[in-house]
């Protein structure tokens, strides 16, 4: 299948509480890695599937929300084309080690990330 959901994250208004809420209700690995002035970023690991994240939501005042993240080949060019096609650019292309991404708001108001490997 093309453009599988590879990651998926929770941007939280409470990560202490969003972690222990999923940690005691899943079997979920959590692991926190230090982003430096980004904050903590928690790893989380699910064993086969796909697994996530989890942080403080960069947009104060925002509420809690899941975001799927979508596999592509080109972020930039599939960001191109989500806006192109109607959609609302959220995050523009970011890089962070070894991928890339963009948060896109499709015209009906769903939320997705488009997600590349190994950004060049």
């Amino acid at each position: 299948m093309g453009n599988p959901f590879v990651h998926v994250e929770l941007n939280t208004t409470d990560p202490a509480k969003a972690k222990a809420f999923y940690g005691s209700l899943l079997d979920w690995k959590l692991e926190d890695t230090d982003m430096g002035p980004s904050g903590t970023y928690t790893m989380i690991r699910v064993g086969e599937g796909t697994g996530g994240g989890m942080l403080k939501h960069p947009m104060p005042g925002a509420p809690s929300i899941w975001i799927p993240y979508i596999l592509v080949s080109d972020v930039a060019a599939f960001t191109k084309k989500a806006k192109a096609s109607r959609a609302t650019v959220i995050k523009d292309v970011s890089e962070v080690p070894n991928m890339g991404f963009s948060i896109i708001q499709d015209p009906t108001g769903g939320v997705i990330g488009l997600w590349q490997e190994k950004m060049k």
